[in-house]
């Protein structure tokens, strides 16, 4: 049977940062290429204007996704307790929006900095996930105030020490402890990391909030060597009726290409990635699970 799931694509295909300047070029765009909810990467919610936000995601039909950005002054396992007030404050401003744009949940890498890979000795690493545990239950305080769920999202070994698998972050949720933490799973560094797609998503089970994907290297969807079979057959096992939503990058933001490493694109065009992707994405949610490899 079908997957009862919705379709979204991230801002950061187009665009970074995302701004009010964006609003009309990007929505119109994906509401006609026929999806259901833009994902709005946020890096900076003061370049945006919520209300005009809400009254373009009304009048072009779509649901909203947020997805935060994580960088050094947004770190919750940095020795400075300033650097954590930065991040509640940036966080708190996300959640806000969030609410504005009635959205569930406020997703991303919110444990520490994306880019933050080192060899620790097993006391500092022990260090740093406590002290990404203890600031994360203020975390999801704030969230649980708003009526907010968080979706934690482990990162390659590339891009994160504190958080890679699912495993690591089933692990992450359990300590901190709190009916506000929950799990969102990207195919990308699923790809890079797990033994099995298949096996990571059940894992995850009923705290998966949102799913995002790309092919094996981050291009389109349907286009790579990533086992879209096992995908699927996980998640209607679990039940999930979320978003699933593309999220790659432009490399024509030299900043962002910098920090996701896209040298070059990875499709003629993003717009051609997303109507592809989509395209890919309807017709292996449709069709029951017969073959390892489905292609566009």
């Amino acid at each position: 049977m079908p997957l009862d799931i919705k379709f979204g694509v991230s801002t950061w295909l187009w665009t970074s940062p995302f701004q009010t300047s964006s609003i009309d070029e990007l929505f119109s765009k994906i509401a006609g290429m026929g999806y259901d909810a833009v994902e709005i990467a946020l890096e900076d919610p003061e370049l945006v204007d919520g209300e005009k936000v809400k009254a373009a995601l009304a009048h072009y039909g779509l649901k909203a996704l947020v997805c935060g950005a994580f960088g050094p002054t947004r770190d919750l396992t940095n020795e400075d307790p300033a650097v954590h007030e930065n991040c509640f404050k940036y966080i708190a401003a996300c959640m806000d929006l969030c609410v504005l744009w009635d959205v569930k949940f406020f997703a991303g890498p919110m444990y520490s900095a994306v880019g933050k890979a080192r060899m620790l000795p097993p006391e500092q690493r022990r260090a740093e996930w406590d002290m990404a545990v203890n600031n994360l239950r203020i975390v999801c305080q704030m969230a649980a105030e708003r009526g907010l769920d968080i979706a934690l999202e482990p990162l390659n070994r590339f891009e994160s020490d504190l958080v890679n698998t699912c495993e690591d972050v089933v692990r992450l949720v359990n300590d901190i402890d709190h009916p506000a933490a929950k799990i969102l799973l990207d195919g990308f560094h699923m790809n890079i990391e797990e033994p099995s797609l298949e096996a990571a998503i059940k894992l995850a089970g009923d705290k998966l909030l949102h799913v995002q994907v790309a092919d094996n290297y981050r291009g389109t969807p349907g286009t790579g060597q990533t086992n879209w079979a096992a995908y699927r057959k996980a998640l209607e096992e679990i039940g999930y009726t979320g978003t699933i939503s593309i999220e790659s990058f432009t490399p024509n933001n030299k900043e962002l290409a910098q920090a996701v490493c896209i040298w070059h694109p990875l499709a003629e065009s993003q717009d051609k990635f997303a109507i592809e992707g989509l395209s890919f994405l309807k017709k292996w949610a449709a069709e029951p699970v017969k073959i390892q490899q489905y292609s566009l």
